[in-house]
This record gives structure tokens, C-alpha cells and sequence, in this order.
């Protein structure tokens, strides 16, 4: 028959373990309450570096007032132009005739011929032709003695006692009429314009012909001024 313990023996047993359990119960709790403080503080501290932060941070905004806009200067602008009204209408339909058309037609173009401008060509002068022209049925010998009948001697010139012989150069045209009359050899200049004044009067002569037809012809011809 085993002994029976007594409860008071049993519990004096269990009394260390009841300890320990305490103990460490008592140390979870310490170590709860001693987190949850440095938690507060920390939550605090952050805070208020937080709520610093922020009101460092809010800088004030300055609103810039934009330059006030001139008003743009007043142009007047003159009449320059006169409207005219104008009443009429301009038709701008384009009618086309019904004219059957097709590829096979030919259309015929008539584009202007130009003719190129006769250009004066000045017709050759000759010296000796087969037919040489004739004043009044004679040679060149006869208009050289109507001219020297004809000639008028200036007073001046004779005055001063100018004379000498004044070569005329001309051409019979083939009309007939003298032209191109120039002194070739001067003397003075009364004598050269009373000779030249007796030519320019000659009537009409017979033209010259080279082959059968009428051309020009140079002559040059002394005009003689003596004092009697």
C-alpha cells in the first residue's frame, strides 16, 4: 500500500514553478507597456517634425500682376477709291455649240503668216553706165555751163577779191531730180555756198540705164570763180 501525499505537499512542490510563471508574466507586461510608450513618443516626435516640416515648407505665393495693354492707336484711313456701282452682269456661262466631234475629225489651224518688213536697201550709185543720164539732150558738159551762167558771184567775195574753183560733187536720182550735192574741194566759204546753190536748182534730167532699167549716177564737176 503506497503513502498518500498530502496536498500541502503538492503545492510546495508546484510553488517554484508559480514563481517563474510570475515572473516571466510580470516581465511580458513590463516589456508590453515599456514598446507601447516609446511607441507614443515616437509617433509624437514624428508629428511634430512633420507639422515643422510643413509649415517650412508653405512658402507665399506672390501673384504677379501682368502689364496693363495699351490700347491700339486709332488708324483713319482716307477714301482713297470712289465705289461706282456697277449694274452690269457678266455671264459666266460658257456655251458650247452641239457640234458632233470626234476623234477622226481633223481641225484645220490657220496660224498668220508674217511677213518680214522691206528693209530700204540704198540702191548702188554708179559712176559710168551704159546709158549715162542727160540734161536737156546733152552731156555733163552742158549742165556745167548752165551752171557757170547761172552762178552767182557775192559781192563780198569779189569785194575782197575771192576767187578760185569750187569742185561740186551730185547724183542724178533715177527720177530724174538732183540730190546728195556736197563741195569736194573748197575755197571760201561764200563761193562754196553760191556754187552749191546753183546745182541744188538744176531741173530735172533723163535718168541713167544700166540694163534697161534706171539707176543712179555721181557726177563731180568744177564750178570756176574769176574776177574780170
Amino acid at each position: 500500500m503506497e503513502p498518500k501525499k498530502s496536498e500541502k505537499a503538492n503545492l510546495e512542490n508546484k510553488k517554484s514553478m508559480f514563481i517563474q510563471v510570475g515572473l516571466i508574466v510580470a516581465l511580458l507586461v513590463c516589456l508590453g507597456a515599456m514598446e507601447w510608450t516609446s511607441g507614443q513618443k515616437k509617433d509624437s516626435a514624428f508629428a511634430g517634425m512633420t507639422e515643422e516640416a510643413i509649415e517650412e515648407e508653405q512658402i507665399p505665393v506672390t501673384e504677379e500682376t501682368p502689364p496693363e495693354e495699351m490700347p491700339p492707336p486709332e488708324v483713319t484711313v482716307t477714301d482713297l477709291f470712289e465705289i461706282v456701282e456697277d449694274d452690269v452682269v457678266i455671264d459666266n456661262e460658257v456655251k458650247f455649240e452641239d457640234d458632233e466631234t470626234s476623234e477622226d475629225k481633223v481641225v484645220e489651224i490657220y496660224a498668220p503668216v508674217l511677213q518680214a518688213e522691206e528693209e530700204e536697201v540704198e540702191e548702188e550709185i554708179f559712176v559710168i553706165v551704159e546709158d549715162m543720164p542727160k540734161f536737156r539732150g546733152g552731156d555733163i558738159n552742158k549742165f556745167r555751163e548752165w551752171v557757170q551762167k547761172r552762178v552767182r558771184y557775192p559781192e563780198l567775195a569779189a569785194e575782197n577779191g575771192i576767187q578760185g574753183r569750187v569742185f561740186i560733187t551730185f547724183v542724178v536720182e533715177t527720177n530724174g531730180n538732183v540730190s546728195n550735192v556736197t563741195i569736194s574741194r573748197s575755197v571760201d566759204q561764200l563761193l562754196d555756198e553760191a556754187a552749191k546753190e546753183a546745182v541744188m536748182a538744176s531741173p530735172k534730167w533723163e535718168p541713167g540705164m544700166q540694163r534697161g532699167r534706171p539707176v543712179r549716177v555721181r557726177y563731180s564737176i568744177p564750178i570756176i570763180f574769176q574776177l574780170q
